[in-house]
């Protein structure tokens, strides 16, 4: 004979098995409309205002331009000018999405636009250079990844505006599009360029 004061009615019991996956589905709904509506373009950076890290990057072997080695990422060379600096890589399928926008860009000489190649095969790098046209006026390879957590890269691609200073004046996360570039990259370059001339 059991005592029957002491088991769970079997509805309650059910219930309480149920309640969390219930919780589960709460949280997971949550974070998916949390992280649908937002911009990921719009993800602030700490280095706003800040100077551009100061590691010295070696250049990507074998890069030639006009017959003379395409030099690494020197943080001095940021001074005196306007620099777009965007992080990529030959496995990355945005990065080739964007390369093309990349190559009309270089023909605005107004700015500098320099690459940081991450955690690439040196071959891979220069092969995709060689299919979509190299860019980039420097081009420092980052093997391992640190240099990018410095620049507080969150993925490839990503792209920095350094103003004449030397200071990081703007974050695009994610690939420039024609869209985003137009709406959101050339103001910030512009303004950049009227901050140095002033």
């Amino acid at each position: 004979m059991s005592d029957q004061s002491t088991s769970t009615p079997p509805q309650r019991r059910t219930f309480l098995m149920v309640l969390p996956l219930l919780a589960f589905i709460a949280v997971a709904l949550l974070f998916w409309f949390r992280l649908g509506s937002g911009d990921i373009s719009r993800i602030p950076s700490a280095l706003i205002g800040r100077p551009a890290p100061q590691t010295a990057l070696p250049p990507l072997e074998g890069l030639q331009a006009d017959n003379a080695p395409v030099p690494g990422l020197d943080p001095a060379a940021f001074k005196g000018k306007v620099s777009l600096v965007n992080v990529w890589a030959s496995w990355c399928v945005p990065c080739h999405d964007e390369a093309p926008l990349l190559t009309e860009l270089a023909k605005d000489k107004r700015f500098e636009l320099v690459g940081i190649n991450y955690k690439d095969g040196a071959d891979n790098a220069r092969r995709f250079l060689g299919r979509y046209g190299n860019p980039f006026s420097r081009v420092g390879v980052d093997a391992n990844g640190r240099a990018s957590i410095e620049w507080g890269v969150y993925g490839v691609p990503e792209t920095f505006v350094v103003g004449r200073e030397g200071t990081i004046v703007y974050k695009l996360v994610g690939p420039i599009t024609a869209d985003n570039y137009r709406t959101v990259l050339l103001p910030q370059m512009e303004k950049a360029l009227k901050a140095a001339g002033s």
